[in-house]
């Protein structure tokens, strides 16, 4: 008759099959969680930078001219410090923005080019992959992240 305490290998091997079933449901959400908070930090990003280009349009009676694929420092040259502090330089995923702007100053784009860090099709309106780009034009979003995302 034993009398040492302790467990058994079955019993330690269900402890370790059930930790294991919960890691492989908690894992995809947790990244899936962090993929869309990367994604709202981006829009929220967008709209401040948007602010300010309109904040400039305000006072200029046109956007920021010739910005062709121009880096967030050619932008933050034209409305920092006076309508934003500091122009974020990168999106959620840490890519460069892709801004654009028309030479006459009548409109602006602004694209996070998204997980990816791709250029991608831009049809317009909601998408539902975090690889699809997000555009914000002229004060509002044209391509936007809506629903589930895969």
């Amino acid at each position: 008759m034993r009398k040492e305490k302790g467990f058994t290998l079955i019993e330690l091997l269900i402890v370790v099959a059930i930790i294991g079933i919960i890691a492989a449901i908690a894992i995809p959400n947790l990244l899936n969680a962090i993929d869309r908070g990367k994604q709202k930090r981006t829009m929220a990003d967008m709209r401040s930078i948007g602010t300010a280009v309109e904040s400039y349009a305000v006072d200029n009676n046109f956007y920021p001219k010739n910005l062709a694929n121009a880096p967030a420092a050619t932008i933050s040259s034209h409305v920092s410090p006076i309508y934003i502090k500091t122009v974020p330089t990168t999106d959620g995923w840490n890519n460069a923005w892709d801004m654009d702007s028309s030479a006459t100053g009548t409109q602006y784009t602004i694209t996070s080019s998204a997980k990816d860090g791709a250029q991608g099709a831009q049809g317009g309106g909601q998408t539902t992959d975090f690889n699809c780009d997000i555009l914000f034009a002229n004060g509002q979003f044209f391509q936007w992240p809506q629903g589930t995302q895969t």
